[in-house]
């Protein structure tokens, strides 16, 4: 009795330390059935875990991995099951006489005189689980006394079950609720590599994950500057084809004579100055995507070629007759009016809507002015890093000109602007005086005064910006605005009334 008394405190001491010690569920059960492996010398055990209407074995002690994935009950189902639907345990003296007994894992196929006791795990009232054990009916064994001491094991360790899962609910939730608050900003942001979210680009977004993952046909118009390579890179990027080449074949850039031999390549001697095989573009696509820039500019005979490309993925070399195939992902662009030129007969009708399956309109810098401001932030910090310069900030009458210009150029002209901004910015702010003339005639929006105009005016509205940026820095102190900009205070006090502009506005947080 005294042995016997022995066990159980030394178990119990050791499973009290373990649910102290260890918080992750599956670890804690998994330290509690090696416990019982160890000082009882049981055969197998188990911990089932309640999941809605199911069973599942959360731990296991003498189990594979592929006996334990068969381990699922219904409640009511077998003897785990109905343990876990009427809350009271069960001996099973012999599992071999036991028609109950499923064994669902297949663990006990060659076993014979074997035992089973199966305990609930209750936590207020409620049964979360099953704890079961399975003992060789030796000349020594009591399952009387294992019973018991499952019991109290399952008691005590009922609280730290609990608390687990509600743990693990609690992560599951916020996993999901992440994932879910993932998927709605993804449905308003697009790719990382392209800056915007006014409308018109989040139609944009939009369309880029509709067509993504196929392998259609994409032909993508704007203007020039608008950014049409950028995305045609997004696209690849978000397909399946994403690790495979992304060839660029820029129209425009190629004498019409080279073209054909561009994209399809030529065998030697095709023409003169063909001195060896040449791969063309198409070829080495393969598997990939090819981004044909400025579609529109092809000649009648390269697009009869492309065509028939385009139908039947195959193709042959210049001056060659081996017939050659590529699997490749079409994704074209042009600046140009298709439709235009398909009725002054420059461009084939067929050809076009080959090329037209999804088509991507890219809307002009202009018509997308709220993302001006990100744009323009975008370009300063990559030139500075790149020029090694410390510009920090783009001051307000700056910013407003920008927003106010009407970007012909689109976001290639921006980008050449804050460039300039970056390389002529005489402190960490770019200011208006730094923007490229075509910008400084323009009236920014706001209470600055426009620096179009004589002399005088334009030194007037240089120190009103400087001062109005000093003030907005040091929240309209008068006295440390003189001397971030190394004025007397006399002096700034005169340009302010001169000026006309109030400290006070300045000074609300």
């Amino acid at each position: 009795m005294n042995r016997s008394r022995n066990l159980e405190i030394a178990v119990l001491n050791q499973i009290s330390q373990a649910v102290l010690r260890e918080k992750d569920v599956s670890a804690l059960l998994r330290w509690v059935l090696e416990i019982l492996y160890r000082e009882m010398g049981l055969l197998r055990g188990t911990v089932t875990l309640r999941r809605g209407e199911l069973l599942f074995i959360e731990a296991s002690h003498g189990l594979s991995e592929a006996e334990k994935k068969r381990g699922r009950y219904r409640l009511g189902e077998g003897i785990t099951g109905q343990v876990a639907l009427t809350g009271k345990p069960r001996i099973i003296p012999d599992v071999s006489q036991e028609p109950e007994f499923l064994d669902r894992t297949g663990a006990r196929g060659r076993d014979s005189h074997v035992a089973f006791i199966c305990v609930p795990i209750i936590h207020l009232g409620e049964v979360i689980g099953t704890m079961s054990i399975d003992r060789e009916m030796v000349a020594d064994a009591d399952l009387e006394r294992d019973f018991n001491l499952l019991e109290i094991v399952a008691n005590l360790t009922a609280e730290a079950i609990s608390l687990g899962l509600a743990e693990h609910e609690e992560r599951s939730r916020l996993i999901e609720e992440n994932t879910r608050l993932r998927e709605q900003l993804d449905r308003i942001s697009g790719p990382s590599e392209i800056i915007g979210n006014c409308q018109a680009m989040r139609k944009v977004y939009t369309m880029i994950r509709q067509v993504a993952a196929s392998s259609a046909t994409v032909l993508i118009r704007g203007a020039s500057g608008t950014g049409k390579e950028l995305l045609a890179r997004a696209l690849q990027r978000s397909s399946d084809r994403s690790d495979k080449p992304f060839v660029v074949v820029n129209s425009a850039a190629l004498p019409e004579n080279l073209i054909e031999s561009e994209l399809f390549g030529h065998e030697k001697g095709a023409f003169t100055g063909a001195v060896n095989r040449r791969i063309g573009r198409v070829e080495a696509a393969d598997k990939g995507t090819l981004f044909l820039d400025e579609i529109g500019d092809i000649g009648p005979q390269v697009q009869v070629k492309l065509l028939r490309f385009l139908q039947e993925r195959t193709f042959q070399r210049v001056g060659g007759n081996e017939e050659l195939h590529s699997d490749v992902r079409i994704i074209a662009a042009t600046s140009r009016n298709l439709e235009k030129l398909m009725a002054e007969g420059q461009f084939r009708e067929d050809l076009y809507y080959r090329l037209n399956v999804f088509p991507i309109v890219l809307p002009d810098l202009a018509e997308r002015r709220s993302d001006i401001p990100l744009l323009a932030e975008h370009f300063r910090e990559k030139f500075s890093r790149l020029h090694h310069r410390r510009v920090r900030r783009i001051s307000a009458p700056a910013m407003n000109l920008m927003v106010d210009y009407s970007w012909p150029g689109n976001i290639r002209e921006l980008e050449n602007c804050m460039e300039r901004a970056v390389l002529t910015a005489t402190d960490d702010t770019i200011h208006t005086y730094c923007l490229p003339t075509a910008l400084q005639r323009i009236e920014p929006a706001g209470p600055t005064t426009p620096i179009a105009g004589d002399f005088q005016t334009r030194v007037e509205a240089f120190e009103r910006e400087m001062i109005d940026e000093a003030l907005k820095a040091h929240r309209g102190n008068v006295a440390a605005a003189a001397r971030a900009l190394n004025l007397t205070v006399r002096i700034i006090h005169y340009k302010i009334r001169k000026l006309g502009i109030d400290p006070a506005s300045y000074r609300q947080a």
